[in-house]
């Protein structure tokens, strides 16, 4: 049953410690008064830091702590608490802002209608027995093994829906994109569909004893042999055939085969070496810490724009998504403007609208 995972108890404990510290924060202001929250258990009082306030409705330290450990799920772990520490504080700015945008879209669906009805959730929970072979009890059982209830489940999907609604109402139904804008998008940024250049080259390496310094024996034999070859090669013999005769470099199995390779991929002073060659043209001898190293342009690509029409799709996609984001931020400012968020950590209040401000300026907003 795959609802939802949890980290070990370990992880998860250190996370729930950390609240919402950030390092390189000033100290936060004394905390506000805990709101009392009433509990299920006759007599219990469950004491719980409240956050932010968003249209009458609370964020509290849990939330953001449980976001915390959710954002942790699937990665690979710290190994220190510090370590945690530091990846706690860069996830906190992007969770709280979306604890809060979707709290906002939340409440916009619910004030639209929308809510998952008995049907609906019967759906979901058939089709969660049918994917998991078990039957009722098998399927409350596997939910318990995640920590969730038959009442979690329900709450989670229909927060789901309700934000996927309104996101695809308010936000994607009115995002257009044709093709004649598709098509304006190619042939203004067409060198993003020009693939790169690639090459493909062939080398042959004489190699020097280990050490040998210039002018001696070995390193001289190895020098004549070298610039012997490279007159075969030049005269026009087969390189491929040459390399896999002489070359005493790794790829002579395959003719000295290297590629084809993006240009762009190559070193710096293998791209200086094959610059200016002609197809089928074999360069200079070079000297290297190996010993002698000579290189043929086997082949190069002129690619040209991929056609309009295979990437059409691509085009329609990016931007459309392009889109949608400016849409869904410009429609999130509306919300906050027009709701009530009364903030309890002034700390955690200017993390929030820093990572606003540089999300908005990310979209050229």
């Amino acid at each position: 049953m795959r609802i939802r995972t949890r980290l070990p108890i370990t992880v998860a404990a250190a996370v729930l410690g950390l609240g919402v510290a950030l390092a390189a924060q000033p100290p936060t202001p004394p905390s506000p008064p805990s709101r009392s929250l009433t509990s299920n258990t006759p007599g219990a009082l469950v004491l719980e830091r409240v956050l932010v306030i968003v249209n009458g409705e609370i964020v509290t330290q849990t939330d953001l702590e449980e976001a915390q450990v959710g954002a942790l799920r699937g990665r690979a772990l710290p190994q220190t608490e510090a370590e945690l520490r530091q990846v706690v504080q860069q996830l906190t700015p992007e969770l709280v802002a979306n604890i809060v945008d979707n709290l906002l879209l939340l409440q916009r669906g619910r004030e639209m209608g929308y809510e998952l009805t008995d049907e609906q959730f019967d759906e979901v929970v058939e089709s969660l027995k049918v994917d998991n072979n078990v039957d009722d009890e098998g399927l409350v059982a596997g939910l318990a093994a995640e920590g969730m209830t038959m009442a979690d489940l329900r709450e989670t999907l229909e927060q789901q829906m309700l934000v996927g609604n309104v996101r695809s109402v308010e936000v994607d139904q009115r995002i257009s994109m044709n093709d004649y804008e598709a098509q304006e998008y190619y042939e203004a940024n067409i060198d993003e569909f020009i693939p790169p250049v690639t090459v493909t080259l062939r080398e042959i390496l004489i190699a020097v004893p280990e050490g040998a310094e210039i002018g001696a024996a070995g390193e001289e034999s190895a020098r004549v042999r070298a610039e012997a070859v490279h007159a075969r090669a030049t005269a026009g013999e087969d390189v491929a055939a040459l390399a896999a005769e002489v070359s005493d470099a790794v790829s002579k199995t395959n003719g000295g085969l290297i590629g084809p390779i993006v240009i762009g991929d190559l070193a710096d002073t293998v791209r200086a070496r094959i610059e200016g060659l002609e197809v089928g043209e074999v360069g200079a001898i070079e000297r290297t810490n190996a010993g002698y190293y000579m290189l043929q342009l086997a082949s190069r690509t002129e690619p040209e724009p991929t056609p309009f029409d295979e990437v059409r799709t691509e085009i329609i996609d990016s931007v459309f998504e392009s889109r949608r984001q400016v849409a869904l931020e410009e429609y999130l400012v509306k919300l906050r403007e027009q709701a009530i968020i009364e903030w309890k950590d002034q700390v955690l209040k200017e993390v929030y609208d820093q990572h606003l401000a540089n999300r908005a300026a990310s979209l050229g907003l």
